[in-house]
């Protein structure tokens, strides 16, 4: 399966494993699984960091690579998918996540229970 990871997904992962449900845990190791870090996460991140929001001590690219993670950029043809989707969720991170999800037909994982408004297929425990 293809995953798609939220960018609060990622920063659990590096930083606060304890967060993570079993569920999570086990999809984001299983070997079956190709699991992506987006563009937009990177640049929510350093967004936020740059305004005091959060504080960044590490390279977000560096890291992803470590764990594992493919990296994955944010094209025009996943910008324009951002027209067609209703406005659920304001937040445009993850609006363009749920865009992102639905050009390239990847799974999301997150714990945000506003991405279910959408179409986008998400990982959640059974």
């Amino acid at each position: 399966m293809n995953v798609l990871i939220d960018t609060h997904i990622f920063l659990w992962a590096l930083a606060e494993p304890k967060r993570l449900n079993a569920f999570h845990k086990q999809e984001l190791v299983s070997p079956t699984n190709k699991v992506w870090l987006s563009s937009i996460s990177i640049a929510e991140l350093m967004i936020k960091s740059s305004i005091g929001k959060l504080q960044i001590d590490f390279d977000p690219v560096e890291q992803a690579e470590t764990m594992g993670l493919d990296l994955l950029d944010f094209t025009a043809e996943d910008a324009g998918r951002l027209g067609d989707l209703p406005l659920h969720h304001r937040d445009p991170f993850d609006r363009m996540l749920i865009a992102q999800s639905l050009s390239k037909n990847l799974c999301i994982m997150t714990e945000d229970v506003k991405f279910s408004a959408y179409e986008c297929a998400l990982i959640n425990p059974s």
